[in-house]
């Protein structure tokens, strides 16, 4: 059975102090340490701290196996505006200069992979320079021609996903040297968001082998794509799972799938994100995709239900999760029926 884990980033109100025995009471097996909060700050965390870390998630009979920098992620390829100073460090955002945001993002996006190397290696008992995963975000600078009016010529994305290979390549080619994987989590806003732009995406930056996949379908079914397929698509890139809810066709009719500029948890919404197990996602199918690609890593639940309490809905979700997994057969069922098995 996989490790169920929490990913941290909903919870950067409490300290990981405070997280920790939490997220044990709540029945998980382990922490995706989100980069911001005191979770996993990649500006501070020296051995001394990392040590702390791992004796802390011990004591609580949790592991880690992937780190999250999506903030900062989401920085390297945007169109940088006042929004993402909400979001990012003073280091980060500097003056405010989009390209020099840019450019600091992308730089503490590898420092990232570089601390997440340390951490790892440091883990008790752990195989060192083992592969680990950094998750996150990319931006994009041709989000906002989404809906292709003023007219969008092919040549005018093109070019998004040129720029997103240019300064992703690099980053990308640190990774490698730290035997770490990105996983993008493929999202509105990103420069990959349903299936055709992944495998745009993954063209553009010519199938570095370092950029992969944390696959969220929470993101793809109010979409419309087919999120089952798209683990079968992309069997070799799948580095990370969330487990996350949405329901979709919930709402009065008022606002459609971008959202009609409403705020979440609003009933006027078509979609909404939902506690796991809860929503219109079929996790069977999911299961069972994951088991046929031969995906034996994690399964993070990345909580999000502006309707429930979240301690409630982390605790049965994690335990939805349990249920909900399996392992794969290990033998054909009809193999009995040959004699020569009897």
């Amino acid at each position: 059975m996989r490790p169920v884990t929490l990913f941290t980033g909903q919870w950067a109100d409490l300290s990981l102090e405070q997280l920790a025995p939490l997220a044990q009471k709540m029945g998980y097996d382990g922490l995706e340490l989100a980069c911001w909060g005191d979770h996993f700050d990649v500006d501070t965390l020296d051995a001394k701290a990392i040590k702390s870390k791992w004796e802390l998630l011990a004591d609580h009979g949790l592991q880690c196996f992937a780190v999250s920098n999506h903030l900062v992620g989401q920085a390297v390829c945007d169109l940088i505006d006042d929004r993402h100073q909400a979001i990012l460090s003073p280091q980060v955002w500097g003056d405010g200069d989009p390209e020099g945001v840019r450019r600091r993002a992308a730089k503490q996006l590898i420092k990232t992979a570089r601390v997440a190397r340390r951490f790892f290696d440091a883990q008790p008992g752990a195989v060192k320079g083992r592969t680990f995963a950094v998750n996150g975000f990319t931006g994009s600078s041709i989000w906002h021609s989404l809906y292709a009016f003023p007219p969008t010529s092919a040549a005018y994305w093109q070019a998004g996903f040129d720029d997103f290979a240019k300064r992703f390549g690099p980053i990308m080619d640190a990774f490698d040297k730290l035997n770490a994987n990105f996983g993008l989590e493929v999202h509105p806003t990103e420069i990959a968001f349903d299936i055709a732009s992944a495998q745009q995406a993954l063209a553009a930056i010519k199938h570095h082998p370092r950029f992969g996949f944390n696959y969220d379908p929470s993101h793809l079914g109010y979409q419309g794509v087919d999120y089952v397929k798209f683990i079968r698509d992309f069997a070799d890139r799948i580095f990370h799972v969330h487990m996350k809810d949405v329901w979709w066709d919930h709402g009065n009719g008022d606002a459609g799938v971008f959202g009609g500029h409403t705020s979440f948890g609003d009933p006027r919404r078509f979609w909404d994100f939902r506690s796991v197990g809860r929503g219109d996602i079929n996790f069977e199918e999911i299961i069972v995709a994951l088991n046929d690609i031969g995906y034996a890593g994690p399964l993070s639940i990345e909580w999000e239900d502006i309707r429930m309490d979240r301690e409630h809905g982390a605790t049965e979700s994690a335990a939805f999760t349990r249920q909900i997994d399996f392992s794969p057969s290990g033998v054909a069922f009809d193999a009995a029926f040959d004699k020569e098995n009897q």
